[in-house]
Parts: C-alpha cells; sequence; structure tokens
C-alpha cells in the first residue's frame, strides 16, 4: 500500500499528509546508515566465549543509542547542508533538501532523542554516556568546521567508527586491544576516503558547490592515499591475529579481510561505486557473503579452538 503524500486544505493548498510527513521524519534519520553502528558488536564477538544475555542486551541497547546519536548528526548534518545538497544529484532528494519535512521539525526531533539516548546511556555506563556526547560534539565540529579541512575532515569521519567499537566495548566492559582499534581507524580512514574519491569523481564540475573541500581533492591524490591505507589495514589486522591475546588461529580470517578489501577496490575503480558503503554492503552479494562468512568464522574459532 502506498503511503498518500498530500492532502488539500480548506483553502484548496496541497499540504502533506500525516502518515506520509511520518514517513519522511523516519527517512530523515538515515535508517539504512544504521549499518555503521553494527561496529559496536565487535567487542561482543571478540569477548564470545565470556558473554552472556546481559552482554547480548547491553550491545543491543547500546547499538540503538548510537543509531540515534548518528540520526541525530545526520539531522544537523543536513540542516547545515540543505541549500548545497539541492545542488547535488542524489542528496537533493532528502527530505530537509526537498522541503518534504520542516527544518525547525527535524532539529527538535534530534534534540529530544539526543537527550533520551545520553540519559538511557548513563543508566549502562556513565562512560558510554560520556563517548556518545565526545561522539556528538565531535561531529557537531565536523558539520561546521572540519568538513571543511582537507584530510581532517575524512580522518574525523574515521573517528567516528572507532568509537562506536570502543563503546561496544564501555556498554558490556570490556576492553579492545590496541591493534583492533588500529584495524578500526585504518579501514574506517579507507572507507571515507574511498567515499571522497566517489564525490570527487561523480562531480568533476561544480564540485566545490556541493562541498567545498572537494576542490582540494583530485582522484589521484585519493587514489594514493587509498593506496597507502590499505597496505596499512591488511598488515595491522595481520599483527592483530597474532597479537591479540586470542587464538592464533584467528589468522585464518585474514582471507576474508583481503577479499573485501580486494572486492572494495574493485567496486570503486572498475563499477564507480562506494560513495555509500552502506548501501554497498547491501547491494554488493559478495561483500555481504564476505562479511557474515567473517563473522560466523571467528564465532566458531574463538569458541572452538581457543
Amino acid at each position: 500500500m502506498s503511503i498518500p503524500n498530500s492532502n488539500v486544505n480548506a483553502k484548496g493548498k496541497k499540504t502533506a499528509s500525516f502518515p506520509y510527513s511520518l514517513y519522511m521524519y523516519f527517512i530523515q534519520l538515515r535508517p539504512r546508515q544504521w549499518t555503521k553502528n553494527l561496529l559496536v558488536f565487535a567487542a561482543l564477538i571478540f569477548s564470545i566465549k565470556k558473554s552472556n544475555l546481559d552482554m547480548l542486551f547491553h550491545s543491543i541497547a547500546g547499538f540503538f543509542l548510537f543509531c540515534f546519536v548518528s540520526s541525530c548528526v545526520y539531522i544537523l548534518n543536513d540542516f547545515v547542508d540543505r541549500e548545497a545538497d539541492r545542488q547535488h544529484p542524489d542528496k537533493r532528494h532528502r527530505p530537509m533538501a526537498s522541503g518534504a519535512i520542516h527544518p525547525a521539525g527535524a532539529l527538535l526531533l534530534g534534540a529530544a532523542m539526543l537527550v533520551f539516548s545520553l540519559f538511557a546511556a548513563f543508566s549502562f555506563s556513565p562512560l558510554f554516556s560520556l563517548l556518545l556526547l565526545v561522539y556528538f560534539l565531535l561531529n557537531v565540529g565536523y558539520s561546521f568546521q572540519f568538513k571543511h579541512i582537507v584530510i581532517i575532515d575524512v580522518l574525523i569521519v574515521a573517528s567516528g567508527f572507532v568509537l562506536r567499537a570502543i563503546g561496544g566495548g564501555l556498554v558490556i566492559g570490556v576492553a579492545l586491544t590496541p591493534w583492533f582499534l588500529i584495524c578500526t581507524l585504518l579501514l574506517s580512514i579507507f572507507l571515507a576516503i574511498s567515499k571522497r574519491r566517489h564525490e570527487v569523481h561523480s562531480l568533476q564540475t561544480g564540485k566545490g558547490a556541493h562541498r567545498k573541500v572537494l576542490d582540494f581533492y583530485s582522484v589521484e591524490l585519493l587514489n594514493q592515499l587509498n593506496s597507502v591505507v590499505t597496505t596499512a589495514t591488511i598488515m595491522s589486522y595481520a599483527l592483530f591475529t597474532f597479537t591479540s591475546g586470542h587464538t592464533i588461529h584467528l589468522m585464518w580470517t585474514l582471507i576474508f579481510v583481503l577479499y573485501g578489501v580486494f572486492r572494495y577496490l574493485y567496486l570503486i575503480h572498475m563499477e564507480n561505486k562506494g560513495g555509500k558503503p552502506e548501501k554497498v554492503l547491501f547491494e554488493d552479494r559478495h561483500i555481504l557473503v564476505t562479511v557474515m562468512l567473517y563473522a560466523f568464522s571467528v564465532v566458531l574459532i574463538l569458541i572452538y579452538l581457543e
């Protein structure tokens, strides 16, 4: 059943119906991008032998709290970028940029979700609540300033993934190894650079009108940066499998990391994808199966071979 998108009021003007408005507010939260927050479960997976139902519940709660806070960030980003997004071939269809929802209403929704998330997180761990606040403030800084600074913009985006991984450990009370955090940071930088490359490649003319920092990037520079980060990511993960304190058999999962990275590079260079990593995860069957096999193999190795 389709959602009606307009009604006619007493003055004969078209107005958005309530179901349609509600739907557009939900779309504004960008639920498709919530897959990025699955990284919260990394700590639970690597602690599988000592995990319990309470830890599972805490991880699920942490996942949704990160989803809510990240949605607050998306609302703020879209509010700040709504004029520039109207110049983008895809982003002009976003709820705020298209005028489907009122910016003030979206900001009010975001504020309510942020307050709820911080108080809920505090009930699990004060440090987790503080981390969510840091994550939000870092992204506020990104929206207003850091996204205009070349290289820094990529590092800020990548740091959000590291905070997700740390948050997953805080909410269940386990610590992550430095090597795992380094791997997470490098892989996140790889995805962020790939996203910038896609934007630069897709907006060859007038790219600065959409995002000013794109004028300071070139496809050649981003290709070189990705080459450096790709090598460092694979080497760091290989070292992690030997120094994580778990069984040495984790080294067998390196094949999934290699294939996943190589497949993503193929999609970037041969099919001009990579602008939306969360979209690639679900639309590319090879990537999706690789991620599932990786998670399954890690669980099996840690349960039966450690």
